[in-house]
């Protein structure tokens, strides 16, 4: 099945802004955002612009987006 991969902020060094990848039926967005190894924490999740747990199992045409831990004051 096909889904949208979204990178924000410093997940996107070096890597992409948006990109299409194929990935086996049962694949959940743990699995994704595993076989990225992004560096640092996860922040938020979305699929489909709402929020999502790591366990969500993608469906084909879902869009996953996936922003770093930030902190501010």
């Amino acid at each position: 099945m096909r889904i949208t991969v979204k990178l924000f902020a410093t997940f996107r060094k070096c890597r992409f802004d948006v990109k299409v990848r194929e990935v086996p039926p049962g694949t959940t967005v743990s699995d994704v955002v595993e076989e990225m190894r992004l560096p640092g924490s996860i922040g938020i999740i979305f699929v489909n612009s709402r929020h999502a747990d790591p366990s969500h199992e993608l469906s084909d045409g879902d869009t996953l987006a996936v922003f770093p831990l930030v902190g501010g004051g």
